[in-house]
């Protein structure tokens, strides 16, 4: 079976953060040059991944999240216009989600974000897809009702192995600016 994108690390709890492992985490992490406003240019891309979806974590997230046959049965699905066993478009939200927050947000002056304004599901996420996000900066500017605040306006477009785009989704963050911090 193929090996996810990222190793699952345990949960972080109390007691792990204060751990050794945990305080040694924070340092590496605090180590590295953070990510701010003025670092986003706009018409740069980037790609994250690859990351491997596996049959027991579509069933999974469908079980606890969406529990549509769809996405749980694979005999059912086969009845479906899905052709077979699918992730959830909110499953596939969730990847391009964690594969964004590992590959920049948890490593910036994220501040947080109003929504998300558009999320396209293109095709099916199948067990075994090999999905790369691609992240495109459409637009930057400083906030002037916060002037330590910057928004930057994203494109992420998630492809299979095949080359294939899966999903899109455009959204703004807010970062925190250099000049401020």
């Amino acid at each position: 079976m193929p090996k996810a994108y990222w190793p699952r690390p345990p949960p972080l709890t109390a007691r792990r953060l204060l751990s050794r492992e945990g305080i040694s985490c924070l340092a590496r992490s605090s180590a590295l040059s953070k990510l701010y406003w003025e670092d986003f240019v706009v018409g740069s891309v980037a790609e994250f991944g690859p990351r491997v979806v596996t049959r027991e974590e579509i069933i999974a997230f469908a079980a606890e999240f969406d529990p549509q046959p769809m996405h749980m049965d694979e005999d059912f699905a086969r009845t479906t216009m899905l052709g077979g066993l699918a992730a959830s478009g909110w499953h596939t939200c969730a990847i391009g989600m964690r594969m964004i927050a590992d590959g920049f947000i948890t490593n910036s002056e994220s501040i947080g974000s109003p929504g998300v304004d558009e999320v396209r599901w293109l095709k099916p996420v199948r067990p075994g897809d090999r999905l790369t996000l691609r992240r495109t900066i459409l637009e930057t500017r400083p906030l002037a009702s916060r002037p330590e605040w910057g928004l930057v306006r994203f494109r992420f477009e998630l492809f299979n192995q095949a080359g294939e785009k899966m999903m899109t989704q455009e959204n703004v963050n807010f970062f925190g600016r250099r000049e401020s911090a």
